[in-house]
């Protein structure tokens, strides 16, 4: 029986987005599934050697809010200066008291159980993006080369 595939397209770049598509990876590929991430636009963000990801409630209206503040705090409150600081400290404290593993170490486990990272090379050139700001293992490509694999898998996720 050959092997089950499952293509990721991960295009969001804050600590919330950054979660699943290294969750699903890992766990597929811990599941014995061939594993491929292409990262395009803000995805890219994810490969960085120093991670500096943000969470924001500003137009996130399904962020559970602390304090029950998404029933009395004004939407436009959360754009406050320091508000997206203050919820970043919050989600990574409460991801921490969870025993949620951080963006690295997710990282380190999907290179280990080897999948596989794609960077988007034209996105790379469009933001004049510098390689040696990214970890190692980690493969530059086009959309061309993703579509090889992408188009054998058995699951296609875009995140």
């Amino acid at each position: 029986m050959e092997q089950k595939k499952l293509a990721i397209i991960a295009t969001k770049g804050s600590l919330d987005w950054a979660y699943p598509p290294l969750i699903l990876g890992s766990t597929a590929a811990a599941l014995g599934y061939d594993v491929e991430i292409f990262f395009t636009f803000y995805g890219l963000q994810i490969l960085r050697k120093k991670l500096d990801l943000k969470v924001t409630p500003l137009g996130n209206p399904g962020m559970p809010m602390p304090m029950g503040m998404d029933k009395w705090f004004p939407v436009l409150g959360t754009a406050l200066p320091g508000m997206e600081a203050m919820m970043t400290a919050m989600m990574k404290k409460k991801m921490a008291d969870k025993g949620v593993a951080s963006l690295e170490e997710l990282r380190e486990l999907s290179l280990e159980a080897e999948v596989r990272f794609i960077a988007c090379q034209m996105t790379v050139d469009l933001f004049d993006l510098n390689r040696n700001d990214f970890i190692e293992g980690v493969e530059y490509a086009g959309a061309a080369r993703f579509f090889e694999f992408a188009g054998e898998s058995d699951i296609c996720l875009y995140i």
